[in-house]
């Protein structure tokens, strides 16, 4: 039997997505009194010199900067607390669920989201946007014997960031699902055409990638308060020659905004979609009752 695919999925990336900063920056260097600038300046000493990939780079220097003052998973998760969001975040969750109507709710339509980022877990799960998403995918520390973070046991490149496209595309969320399974495209709880995904920049190049090859929707978002102008320039470039996403919105989660506005239109559009095959389903499935 095949899966009703009435959910509309939504992924973001995290930093410069959902928030103007990175979240080490903005809650656990302070409490550790780590210097941001050497921070990143030594992390891209070990890709460059050390051959290390960035996001093992970070974890590395991360480690070996907290040395004996390792917190545990648990202080990473109230550090989380403190984050902070872009402009209407997260009342944005809350506001999508009122833009279902009753016949969309009739069929079965909801929304679900979801967070994939190459930064910490622990970090966005205590942070004020877990309630609202369905799951959190990010870099995870095992502990040692006292309790405190050792070890990386779960790092997630920008590359690797694809694989979970594919666990929420086919509702494999477990670490130990194998998501390399083969599963017909009917069976798949969330089809790539009913999901949409949010980045900002060329880290989620394989990801906007992923998913205009199978028929996704994806949304570049920018600073809006970025002087520089190198946050919008990023988002800029994915939409020009390369082509890879269609829409380009600064990163104002507010309701009446452009970023606003284009997502709800993509989740008009993706609703009225499975109500249309809804009914052909339904109709398709009616048997006339015999005539004399």
């Amino acid at each position: 039997m095949a899966a009703p695919q009435n959910i509309i999925g939504i992924v973001y990336d995290y930093d410069q997505t959902l928030s103007p900063t990175y979240m080490q920056d903005e809650v656990l260097f302070p409490r550790f009194g780590i210097n941001a600038k050497e921070f990143w300046k030594r992390c891209k000493a070990l890709v460059s010199e050390g051959g290390y990939e960035s996001e093992l780079a970070y974890l590395k220097a991360m480690l070996d900067y907290l040395e004996m003052d390792r917190p545990s998973n648990e202080e990473l998760v109230d550090l989380g607390q403190g984050l902070q969001f872009f402009k209407g975040l997260p009342d944005m969750f809350e506001e999508l669920e009122n833009l279902l109507t009753d016949e969309h709710r009739a069929m079965g339509v909801k929304i679900e989201h979801y967070i994939v980022s190459s930064g910490i877990k622990p970090l966005i799960d205590g942070s004020r946007l877990r309630p609202y998403v369905k799951e959190v995918f990010g870099c995870e520390f095992a502990e040692d014997e006292m309790g405190r973070i050792s070890f990386p046991k779960r790092v997630i490149s920008h590359t690797a960031k694809t694989q979970y496209l594919f666990r929420i595309n086919k509702g494999m969320l477990g670490p130990n699902e194998d998501v390399n399974d083969h599963m017909p495209d009917e069976l798949r709880p969330i089809p790539f055409p009913n999901m949409i995904y949010l980045g900002d920049g060329p880290t989620d190049v394989p990801c906007f990638t992923v998913m205009k090859r199978f028929g996704g929707n994806s949304i570049a978002v920018y600073n809006p308060d970025d002087e520089s102008r190198i946050s919008f320039r990023k988002a800029f470039q994915l939409s020009g020659a390369a082509g890879r996403i269609k829409y380009i919105a600064p990163a104002d989660y507010r309701a009446g905004s452009h970023l606003r506005l284009v997502l709800e239109e993509m989740i008009l559009e993706i609703a009225s979609g499975i109500v249309e095959r809804r009914r052909r389903e339904l109709v398709d499935a009616t048997i006339a009752a015999p005539t004399h």
